[in-house]
């Protein structure tokens, strides 16, 4: 797996609470902000702010993704790298169990 996201980009992603079994993501993406290629495990996403969103996978394949506010959405553990392609900012919350 490629890093953590908070590691890779801490400018986007910001650890709210982290214990032994859960850890609790922040994001916001201003219009034009990206992140390398980062990883996350299973996550639930919950979306405050919404916007579009590229995801890239390791592979180079991309996909844009509307992601509107009050939208939630469980993931698997992914690579990815992530682009606001939009012109709003996006702030979302990554739940991830542990």
């Amino acid at each position: 797996m490629a890093e953590d996201a908070a590691k890779v980009a801490p400018h986007v992603y910001k650890v709210l609470f982290e214990n032994e079994r859960v850890r609790l993501l922040e994001v916001i993406m201003q219009p034009g902000d990206s992140s390398e290629m980062h990883s996350h495990p299973d996550n639930l996403l919950y979306v405050l702010s919404g916007g579009k969103v590229t995801f890239t996978d390791p592979s180079g394949e991309a996909a844009d993704l509307d992601v509107p506010a009050g939208m939630s959405m469980w993931m698997e553990a992914t690579d990815h790298a992530t682009e606001n392609v939009g012109g709003t900012r996006i702030h979302a919350l990554f739940f991830e169990p542990k």
